[in-house]
Parts: structure tokens; C-alpha cells; sequence
């Protein structure tokens, strides 16, 4: 089984895509057994909420399933739990490291750090682009995936 977790800041708009939109590609891929894939905040400001609207109202707009999430906050535990950390910007690792401590497994990474273009994933809670998010987002997904089926064989 590999465990990917996603972190952003709220854990209602970037991880939960994220989450989603993996989600979806492992099911297309008839893989969903071999994966577990989850989202949390760095912060508890959003704890217990759903997606955000823009969120849900991209991947309706493409055809992803949304599933019923509440956003939940990392733990240093959790570091145990997880094969890949997986955070949206630099501000995200920085409060990863932070919470979990020493990164002693190599497990945490920015999603875009896959790609061609390693760069942050804007936060479209202040941008409002959700469509530029779900682009970049699909973009790291395609390269983190092909990434993981390469290196797990």
C-alpha cells in the first residue's frame, strides 16, 4: 500500500483537489487497492470544514468525484503513518517540518517538485483562480504518479 498525504494550509481548497483529483486518477487506473490518499492543514483554522465551493465547483466542472472530507490538521505523528508528505508551497513545508520534526525519511516534498517546473501551487483562497490550481495541480499529480509506479515498480 503507498500512503500519500497532501497538506496545505486549510485543508479545503489546494490538498483536498489534490486528494480528489489522485483519487480519481488511481481509480481510472484500476490501482485504487494499491493506494491510500488522504489531505490535512498545517493549521486548524479550517478544521472540520468541507471543501471549499471553488473546489467542488472545479472538479464538478471536470468530472471528479467529490468525497466527503473534513479538513483535519497534520500531527507529528502522522509522519509515521504516511510513505509521501506532500505539501502545495514552500510556506506549507515549512510548517510541515515544523509540526513533525526532523524529516529523517525523506517523505516530505512540494507536488510540483515532480515536474519539469518545480514551483508553488498559488493558494486560490486568495487568487480565486481555481482553474490555474487544478491545472498546476493535475500537472504535479501526472509526474508524482508516474514518479511512484516508476520507483514502487
Amino acid at each position: 500500500m503507498i500512503k500519500v498525504l497532501f497538506i496545505c494550509h486549510g485543508n479545503i481548497c489546494r490538498s483536498t483537489m489534490a486528494q480528489f483529483v489522485m483519487q480519481d486518477m488511481v481509480n481510472k487506473l484500476n490501482m485504487m487497492d494499491e493506494f491510500e490518499i488522504d489531505s490535512m492543514a498545517t493549521s486548524t483554522e479550517e478544521i472540520g470544514n468541507r471543501p471549499h465551493r471553488g473546489t467542488i465547483r472545479k472538479l464538478n466542472e471536470v468530472g471528479i468525484p467529490v468525497i466527503d472530507h473534513r479538513a483535519q490538521q497534520l500531527t507529528k505523528r502522522d509522519y509515521d503513518e504516511w510513505d509521501y508528505i506532500i505539501g502545495m508551497d514552500k510556506w506549507n513545508i515549512k510548517n510541515i517540518n515544523r509540526i513533525i520534526g526532523e524529516d529523517k525519511d525523506n517523505k516530505v516534498s512540494m507536488l510540483l517538485d515532480y515536474t519539469d517546473n518545480p514551483r508553488d501551487i498559488a493558494d486560490p483562497w486568495y487568487t480565486g483562480n481555481f482553474d490555474k490550481t487544478y491545472d498546476d495541480i493535475v500537472e504535479g499529480l501526472d509526474a508524482f504518479l508516474d514518479f511512484v509506479l516508476k520507483r514502487e515498480g
